[in-house]
């Protein structure tokens, strides 16, 4: 079945939990979304009640996928360019499909809906982000239609002696 996607759903505590629990399982899970395995919800609150509060003061927005259940399955974070030389461009954050809906499609539905999202923000014409490289992911992106446009050697220390690229991806939309 697939995914029902709501941008800017209200933030409810069944919401805020979900979210904590996504990041948490996505990041247990292996994925390169901030933090390293293994972690907690509580290590990963500080980071999202950042978010939050972005999101209130209007610089980010949040575009969540619920399973048939109603419960939080994917999520990603838009952000809003402050620089203004900058404003004609999004930043997308923190790109989450839950482990156990892994491989159904859902990541693409996930992208999907983003682009789509983001062509109704008035004066957008791209998103970028960056990914971590050496996980394989910056592959998915380009079949979503990014296309890389920098890399930074070694710039993302995942532990000791593994460091990572940071690979940047641009997908203009129009």
């Amino acid at each position: 079945m697939a995914l029902t996607f709501q941008l800017d759903p209200p933030v409810t505590p069944a919401l805020r939990d979900g979210i904590l629990a996504l990041w948490a399982e996505v990041s247990n899970a292996g994925g390169a979304v901030g933090f390293v395995p293994p972690v907690s919800v509580e290590d990963v609150r500080p980071e999202l009640v950042k978010h939050l509060a972005a999101m209130a003061e209007g610089r980010m927005r949040l575009l969540v996928g619920f399973d048939e259940d109603g419960r939080v399955a994917a999520g990603a974070f838009i952000a809003y360019n402050t620089h203004r030389l900058m404003k004609h461009w999004v930043w997308l954050y923190t790109v989450m499909v839950h482990p156990a809906h892994q491989g159904k499609g859902y990541g693409r539905d996930l992208m999907e809906a983003t682009a789509e999202a983001v062509r109704g923000f008035e004066g957008i014409e791209a998103i970028r982000l960056t990914c971590r490289g050496g996980t394989g992911v910056d592959r998915f992106y380009a079949s979503c239609g990014y296309k890389e446009v920098g890399r930074v050697p070694g710039a993302i220390r995942v532990a000791e002696g593994d460091d990572r690229d940071d690979i940047i991806m641009l997908l203009p939309l129009n």
